[in-house]
């Protein structure tokens, strides 16, 4: 289960790396380090991402923390990451990546350690927002600086072990938040789940000033300052209500605050086109929805944020609230989804893509939406008897279809995309999808909290399967757009040193579990 990796809004332009073997072995073996500690930081914030939702009822226990304080400790990470990732990437092309990348891992590392040490809800809520924002600074270095540090003949492989780190944090960081709640390490309940990342964090810091090398663009670029705070502004204007408006009683400025959203992000694509014209350099490249596949794609990535934002969310929750599972218990059931996951997604790329095209993600959606409705009649039929062998069916069903549709979905978006915009469209296309995930943890107010019907276990379960239709209801709409997609990706000749590469590859991992 993993996040997006996000990219940076315009295609870089590193200097490049000495080709392997022209350099003394001593630099051979700095950019291997190089590369062990940023791919360990890209570990660590993908873990971190997915390893929250198990120990959300401990959270809630220990803390008291409402509902929609458990919403924001989720959506929260989520909004801020999703704002940052252009951004933070184009900071790094300007003022050097690995300044960057150790400011990024210092700010998050300090975040964890707030996280952990959090005395209310708001505290953590209020740190995890800065662990998502940090992380916007860090992850997006990660590509450009393995871009710069090893030549193209050497980046197949170092990308084939950037691809196992993503998967390996996908099947981790639930089980690792599982063993540390459930653990209670020193009596700290569910705090070690954040303050796991200060010895890794300080290590990282430590060997990434040593072995990694600075780089930054040759080309000029600006900061879209005035675009980041109008999307973040109606975003926010959109989110916050959403998110606590049930627990307020639905009030009247929740409802003007969502209405003028929209109007807000209206601006933001007005003055998108000004900076367009002003000085080339906007936050969103908006010619890029001029390519109704680029378009579609967007909306089929939007949409899949908000199912497996909500999903992930109502998943844990049913387990343990609903079921009284243990977080051990309750993690070692998501196995079979992460292992179909995993192993759908390598079979896709591999096999299947390039012999059957769109169908795969077609197919994939359909496999999805069956498990999902079976997960749904299951929930209603055994009530608070469900077991684990009962649901993984469903579990290996939702599981291989999301395999199918994240690992290939991005070149079939990017495919009609000109390789002068890869970078751009990777960018909006990965935001999209963080932007798609804390939208559907802020509708779980309406789709899921607003639905619990009577107290103790059973009311989870009654939520849970009024939940799961909006879920079926998201994966119909996803398989709508899918068809506006080319059947087949098209393949886009590109020079061995392309400057888009670090942009195009990191979009090329899976990027919506969360």
């Amino acid at each position: 289960m993993t996040p997006p990796d996000p990219t940076p809004a315009a295609p870089a332009d590193p200097t490049p790396a000495a080709p392997a073997g022209d350099g003394p072995p001593s630099a051979d073996r700095r950019r291997w380090i190089a590369l062990a500690v940023v791919l360990t930081a890209s570990f660590m914030d993908l873990v971190d991402a997915t390893i929250v939702n198990i120990a959300l009822p401990s959270i809630r226990q220990d803390t008291g923390a409402g509902f929609g304080a458990l919403q924001w400790v989720t959506a929260g990470y989520a909004l801020a990451f999703a704002i940052g990732l252009i951004t933070g990437g184009r900071l790094g092309d300007i003022h050097g990546r690995k300044k960057l990348f150790l400011l990024g891992m210092g700010g998050f590392t300090v975040a964890s350690a707030l996280c952990g040490l959090a005395a209310d809800p708001a505290m953590l809520v209020a740190a995890r927002v800065l662990q998502g924002a940090t992380a916007s600074l860090m992850v997006p270095q990660v590509l450009a600086i393995i871009h710069v540090s090893f030549p193209a003949h050497e980046r197949g492989k170092v990308f084939g072990m950037f691809g196992a780190v993503v998967g390996l944090g996908a099947v981790c960081g639930p089980l690792i938040g599982a063993l540390l709640t459930q653990g209670n390490l020193f009596g700290l309940e569910w705090r070690p789940i954040f303050l796991i990342n200060l010895p890794v964090g300080v290590l990282g810091i430590l060997f990434g000033r040593r072995f990694l090398t600075e780089s930054r663009s040759d080309t000029a670029l600006r900061l879209d300052l005035v675009g980041t705070a109008l999307l973040t502004l109606g975003l926010l204007l959109v989110l916050y209500p959403l998110t606590h408006g049930r627990e307020a009683g639905w009030p009247v400025w929740g409802f003007v605050a969502m209405a003028a959203g929209p109007l807000v992000l209206a601006g933001f694509v007005r003055y998108e086109q000004f900076k367009a014209r002003k000085d080339g350099s906007p936050l969103v490249e908006l010619s890029l929805f001029r390519i109704k596949t680029f378009a579609a794609g967007v909306g089929v990535q939007l949409t899949f944020g908000v199912v497996s934002g909500l999903f992930f969310l109502i998943w844990t929750l049913y387990m343990q609230l609903g079921l009284g599972w243990g977080p051990l218990h309750a993690g070692l059931t998501g196995l079979p989804f992460s292992l179909a996951c995993s192993a759908a997604a390598g079979l896709s790329v591999q096999k299947l893509v390039p012999r059957f095209g769109r169908a795969v993600l077609q197919a994939g959606a359909l496999i999805m939406l069956g498990g999902t409705l079976l997960y749904l009649w299951q929930a209603d039929h055994y009530g608070t008897a469900m077991q684990s062998w009962q649901m993984a069916p469903a579990m290996v069903l939702m599981g291989a279809g999301m395999g199918l549709i994240i690992a290939p979905i991005t070149d079939a978006v990017l495919s009609e995309v000109p390789v002068g915009h890869s970078g751009s469209a990777s960018g909006i296309f990965n935001t999209t999808g963080q932007v798609g995930m804390a939208l559907g943890l802020a509708l779980s107010s309406v789709a899921f909290f607003g639905a619990v019907d009577g107290p103790g276990g059973a009311g989870f379960v009654a939520a849970t399967t009024h939940a799961l239709w909006w879920i079926a209801g998201g994966l119909v709409l996803v398989l709508g757009l899918l068809f506006r997609l080319p059947r087949r990706a098209r393949v886009q000749s590109l020079p061995q040193e392309e400057p888009a590469a670090p942009e195009r590859a990191a979009a090329d991992q899976p990027a919506l579990v969360p």
